[in-house]
């Protein structure tokens, strides 16, 4: 994991992290050929969006904690790791998904770890099971539409 000077830094890597999720998302959406999937992907912009603004409120003291346990299938675990490109096929695009969001969850695992306060440890693993609910999403969606077709 990459080291930070301060929670300051912490928290900005974080936040950049959940635009880059949110702009990845939003041209996704437009890539889809499925409309139920495209809402998938917008849905997840806009909760990415979500989680920004919290990690924007935790920088100035405001926290808003739910805590609830998410388990995934583990599909993301165990499938090799594709680079985005613009001509991927959708179980390539799902692959990445379940990867990033795969990322986030540890990312946010980290800083849990990391937390000197119970708030803000919290915080990190209330977004961390946010991330395991888009990861499972995706998962299922693999598992329905790819795995099923075999």
């Amino acid at each position: 994991m990459k080291k930070f000077e301060n929670v300051q830094t912490v928290l900005d890597f974080a936040i950049e992290r959940e635009q880059e999720a949110h702009d990845f998302y939003e041209v996704l959406a437009e890539k889809m050929a499925t409309p139920q999937m495209a809402e998938v992907f917008k849905g997840f912009a806009i909760e990415e969006l979500g989680h920004k603004m919290k990690l924007q409120a935790l920088k100035h003291g405001e926290i808003e904690i739910d805590t609830e346990e998410v388990h995934g299938l583990k599909i993301a675990d165990y499938l090799v790791e594709v680079v985005p490109q613009s001509d991927m096929i959708y179980a390539d695009v799902l692959l990445v998904a379940m990867n990033r969001e795969k990322a986030a969850y540890r990312l946010y695992c980290d800083m849990a770890e990391l937390s000197r306060t119970e708030q803000t440890k919290q915080m990190f693993l209330t977004l961390a099971q946010e991330e395991a609910k888009h990861k499972l999403r995706f998962e299922i969606e693999y598992d329905d539409e790819v795995l099923m077709e075999d």
